[in-house]
């Protein structure tokens, strides 16, 4: 006769599916350790759900279970021909969720990642998830409007546009050295491992991206999200300037702000310990 107590351990260390597939040839990575209340990750441009590492090597420690999605187009997922837009973003994230059967998840997003974190809660009514959470969120508006002077410029938008179809790799190089408080916020050897997940984007969705985040708004929608929502922010973000996390403050309801007074945009490894307690103190709460 078994041991029920050995196979709930069992169980429990399984394997997980690395690869879940969301549509017809387009299957995402996804890193899904631990066990407990779920905390579900979405990456920023251009990087993958490795840029995580220290916050998966923090919560898998802390009873909580923690589930990185990398988006199609990015790292180690898929990266088929076609749309690559918050739409299509969200209705992937949501076939993993419903796959993976995780519920009263709390949702965060980094930088573009946390724009399609805000729209995944709006389109399907907070459906899998019971708080958000966004860091250094590219939102509402990443790029300045006739009413929105925050961001950066839709010209600046459309010069790094036409910057990837003719040298990714100065492209790259000049969002490092914008990426934190400044060029010498991080060891040598992390800016290089941040880097390094750069370059497995797909050009193709890197670009689109980048027209996704230069034309979307999402000012109309933030009044309709009703959970509660954590927003931190670096003081001295360059990509996604201060300003855009008070007007997330100002426009979703139930929503906290926290500040990081010595980061860039990389708050979570400039001040990976703040970071991570936050978060944690967010998660239980």
């Amino acid at each position: 006769m078994k041991d029920p107590k050995k196979s709930l351990a069992a169980e429990k260390l399984s394997p997980r599916k690395e690869f879940i597939k969301v549509a017809i040839n387009v299957n995402l990575h996804v890193t899904d350790i631990g066990d407990g209340k779920p905390l579900v990750l979405i990456h920023g441009w251009p990087l993958s759900d490795a840029m995580y590492e220290y916050q998966y090597q923090h919560f898998v420690e802390r009873g909580i279970r923690v589930i990185g999605i990398t988006l199609r187009g990015f790292g180690q997922s898929g990266k088929p021909y076609g749309l690559y837009d918050y739409e299509t973003f969200s209705q992937d994230i949501k076939v993993v969720l419903e796959k993976l059967e995780v519920e009263n998840a709390i949702l965060g997003g980094f930088s573009m990642g946390g724009a399609i974190a805000i729209y995944f809660t709006e389109r399907y009514e907070s459906a899998h998830i019971s708080k958000l959470v966004l860091f250094g969120a590219a939102a509402p508006s990443w790029t300045q409007r006739p009413d929105f002077p925050f961001g950066i410029s839709q010209q600046d938008a459309q010069q790094l546009i036409d910057l990837i179809h003719t040298d990714r790799s100065k492209l790259y190089n000049n969002f490092g050295k914008i990426f934190t408080a400044s060029e010498t916020s991080l060891s040598p050897g992390l800016a290089a491992w941040l880097d390094s997940l750069n370059w497995q984007a797909s050009p193709y969705a890197a670009t689109k991206c980048l027209i996704a985040l230069k034309d979307t708004d999402l000012r109309p929608i933030l009044s309709k999200i009703e959970l509660p929502t954590a927003i931190f922010h670096g003081r001295l973000d360059k990509i996604c300037p201060f300003q855009l996390a008070e007007e997330l403050n100002k426009g979703i309801k139930h929503s906290q702000l926290i500040a990081f007074e010595y980061s860039g945009h990389a708050l979570f490894v400039e001040e990976m310990q703040k970071f991570n307690c936050e978060l944690e103190k967010f998660v239980l709460s």
